[in-house]
């Protein structure tokens, strides 16, 4: 008998529920798993053939500049046009013996016996050794006369010469000994630094973050089993992205640094996603339904969620692909393919793993966190279920109900927190940490480095070029050439300057050495000096056919374009999260609350990064570097993944807590189950982030290191701070407000994240009671997800008192 208090919502039992794509693809490929993990086998060797013969072409730790280009780029490209073979690399090798001077006749005799042994690997790598004795050229002897400064000319320019510069550093290592001491760099050197750096610090991210993400799966899941599946899934995910790499790198050259960025982020989101999906489909097992269903259910809510939260992470990462800079662009490309791949996987070989492996997912489980694993209803006709079991009365949501009865205290004081460690970021210097910079004392690269600048001019290792587009036969051009020389010669600025025609003789090269970093702030305004004054004195009516380029000129703009690009790059991504957020909730404050605490969270980093590498406060206790800024990439770069890995979480909590308000009309009832059901997962989840991210920190590279670190900072705080603390606050003061949609916005497509109808305690049967017709055939078995077979829609009832 129903009361006056009683209230029944019907929605029509004839209408169909039409599944998600996720649920008809997690229904298909457990009901084929053999045929889905075929395909996958497939895939994964088509890959390795694709790496094994391609991947290397497909790759370089060159970064150029796309669309409107610089003067340091355009006068790379007229290099590499019209020099032709006359474009060569060469390195740089200094010879000390702090016994001897460089005038001594046993120097001379070292001097020429390591010149002659260069010289003797052969034409097609070593083109001539010039020496002091040569061309007189006070710069390369040190100032105590105890080192002499040798240029090796190599036979290729940098890329090619990559291929046998080891024999070179063989030959140089091995004209030491008997007081004699050597070093090499140059910028062949440099580069096969990066991309042996690169290569090591991936394995040991790898090394090091598997092992301990295994860990945490374990105390996340109790089983190893269950563990185990979402690094399996990571580890297919990233082959598949790598073969899917390697056939792009065939018409666009990605970055070597993709491959980090593929690895960690891959190993991140795969184990997020498989995570997200084991646990909904344990907790529907938990609910009493059979296996085919609880795969189905955990394909309809968590894959639902878990595919817009890959593609918010996508988008994101479109911010990083608009920014015309190779690096950019191949870690944006490599990050979208890993994403994609990841969900390709989580849609349809996981539901094809848990089909095989059914209950058999908690097997080998481990003693204290294995005790809680259970798969037993709590009995037919109770209403109630394992999954329910302490989710409105668990520490998370206790926390939550605690939090949301004074909301205004632990926002205000959470807030003043995050906004404290942002500050730093009003220090936030960003440069470039080319030359060695980013790169460990270790290397025999920076060894040398370091030699030169401590005793010759380093502007010789990276010297200003500046590229004159006109023939050689035009006066104007060659007197322009030589005002500019007897210019340079002028300033204590600039070593000995040497210019070099092309064999057409319509292109000039001039270099000259700094005496300072090519780097630093110095440079830069040594660049600013010749593009602004020296040149256009010196050329007059031809000096917009010159350009001052050279890695000096290349950082100026390297800087400039990160300065225009980055406020871009951030309003595409705000703006692209926002619309998907605003489609998905169909709520303005939603998707605006959204960016705010994003936004908290990037500041944060931010604001920490700067402290610790800039300002060097706990850099030496974390065993990272302190340097004088921030690579002009990392923040860019660090904002996209951020916003993306930040979304992630934020949709999957957010559709829990939609999922539960659609059922109670409670905002903070629905707040604190969806907190309940989803903070250990979401905890969890960070804290894999948290330890793939600072495996890339513990890295040599700088840049990796203030990426990793900032990344991992960021995700712990999201996770925690501003995820369990400030959004329950601000949804408590915001109340109905959450949930506000313009009227003028109702045309929005509904794009719902939710699966309505699921997770909601099923409505038993009472013991006795006929039903028949609509209504008997709306009430489902106990422990069912109401609204879960297709042909039907449920009928909603919410009783007060009867």
């Amino acid at each position: 008998m129903k009361t006056k208090n009683s209230q029944i919502r019907t929605e029509t039992a004839t209408q169909t529920r039409r599944p998600f794509f996720t649920e008809r693809l997690a229904r298909a490929a457990a009901a084929h798993p053999w045929r889905t993990i075929l395909v996958f086998v497939f895939l994964i060797a088509a890959s390795a053939v694709a790496m094994v013969s391609l991947l290397g072409s497909s790759m370089t730790s060159v970064a150029q500049q796309r669309g409107n280009l610089p003067d340091s780029t355009k006068a790379l490209q007229l290099v590499e046009k019209r020099m032709g073979a006359s474009n060569k690399a060469s390195e740089l090798v200094v010879l000390r013996n702090d016994d001897l001077t460089v005038t001594d006749a046993a120097f001379k005799q070292k001097v020429a016996a390591l010149t002659d042994d260069l010289t003797a690997l052969g034409p097609d790598k070593v083109t001539g050794v010039v020496t002091f004795a040569q061309v007189k050229d006070p710069t390369m002897v040190s100032e105590d006369r105890h080192a002499e400064l040798l240029i090796v000319n190599l036979a290729d320019d940098f890329d090619g010469a990559a291929d046998y510069i080891a024999d070179v550093h063989d030959v140089v290592a091995a004209g030491g000994g008997s007081g004699f001491t050597t070093y090499q760099t140059g910028e062949t050197s440099m580069q096969s630094a990066a991309m042996e750096l690169s290569q090591s610090d991936l394995e040991n991210a790898e090394i090091f973050g598997m092992p301990a993400a295994f860990i945490v799966l374990i105390l996340v899941f109790g089983a190893v089993v269950a563990a185990g599946v979402p690094l399996l899934l990571s580890v297919v995910s990233i082959l598949l992205s790598f073969g899917l790499v390697t056939l792009v790198g065939q018409f666009y050259t990605m970055s070597v640094f993709a491959a980090n960025i593929i690895s960690m982020l891959g190993l991140a989101v795969g184990i997020d996603y498989t995570l997200f999906i084991v646990s909904r489909y344990r907790e529907e097992r938990g609910r009493g339904l059979v296996k085919a269903d609880a795969i189905a259910a955990a394909g309809a809510t968590a894959g639902r969620a878990v595919f817009f939260s890959g593609l918010t992470v996508m988008i994101a990462m479109v911010g990083m692909t608009v920014v015309p800079m190779d690096i950019t662009i191949s870690l944006g490309l490599g990050a979208i393919l890993v994403v994609f791949t990841t969900l390709i996987a989580a849609l349809t070989l996981l539901p094809a793993m848990l089909s095989l492996l059914g209950d058999r997912i908690d097997a080998i489980r481990v003693p204290i966190v294995g005790r809680k694993l259970s798969h037993k209803a709590t009995g037919a006709g109770s209403g109630a279920t394992v999954a329910d079991a302490g989710v409105e009365n668990g520490v998370w949501a206790r926390l939550a109900h605690s939090i949301m009865r004074h909301p205004l205290p632990y926002l205000g004081a959470a807030v003043a927190v995050l906004l404290l460690a942002a500050s730093p970021i009003i220090d936030m210097k960003t440069g470039s940490l080319e030359g060695g910079a980013g790169f460990p004392d270790r290397l025999y690269a920076k060894q040398g480095l370091n030699e030169l600048q401590r005793d010759f001019t380093i502007g010789k290792v990276d010297p200003v070029e500046i590229v004159v587009d006109g023939a050689k036969t035009d006066t104007r051009v060659t007197a322009g050439l030589q005002a500019l020389q007897a210019a340079l010669a002028k300033d204590e600025r600039f070593g000995p300057s040497q210019v070099q025609w092309n064999e057409a003789g319509d292109l000039a090269v001039l270099k000259t050495p700094l005496a300072v970093a090519a780097s630093s702030d110095a440079a830069q305004a040594i660049v600013g000096d010749l593009r602004g004054t020296i040149v256009p004195q010196a050329f007059g009516g031809v000096a917009d056919h010159v350009y001052v380029g050279g890695t000096p000129g290349g950082v100026v703009d390297y800087l400039a374009f990160f300065d225009l690009w980055l406020p871009i790059a951030i309003v595409i991504v705000l703006t692209l999260s926002f619309l998907l957020l605003l489609m998905a909730f169909r709520s303005i404050v939603i998707a605006a609350k959204a960016i705010v605490l994003n936004l908290l969270s990037v500041g944060v980093a931010y604001g920490l990064m700067v402290l610790v590498f800039e300002k060097g406060v706990g850099a030496s206790l974390l065993g990272l570097a302190k340097v004088p800024q921030i690579e002009a990439w990392v923040p860019l770069v660090m904002f996209a993944m951020l916003f993306g890995l930040s979304m992630d979480y934020q949709v999957f909590l957010l559709s829990r807590i939609k999922e539960r308000y659609d059922v109670s009309g409670d905002t903070r009832e629905a707040v604190a189950t969806g907190i309940g059901r989803t903070a250990g997962i979401i905890t969890g989840a960070a804290a894999i982030m948290v330890v793939v991210f600072g495996a890339m920190a513990g890295g040599e590279l700088t840049q990796f290191q203030q990426m990793g670190f900032g990344l991992a900072v960021a995700i712990l705080i999201d996770a925690t701070i501003v995820r369990t603390i400030v959004m329950p606050a601000a949804m408590e003061l915001l109340g109905d407000w959450n949930w506000y949609l313009p009227r003028w916005l109702e045309w929005l497509p509904r794009v719902e994240v939710e699966a309505h109808g699921f997770g909601e305690t099923p409505v038993a049967e009472p013991a006795g009671e006929d039903r028949t017709g609509a209504e008997r055939t709306n009430v489902k078995r106990p422990g069912l997800p109401r609204g879960f077979e297709p042909a039907l829609i449920p009928v909603r009832i919410a009783e007060d008192e009867c």
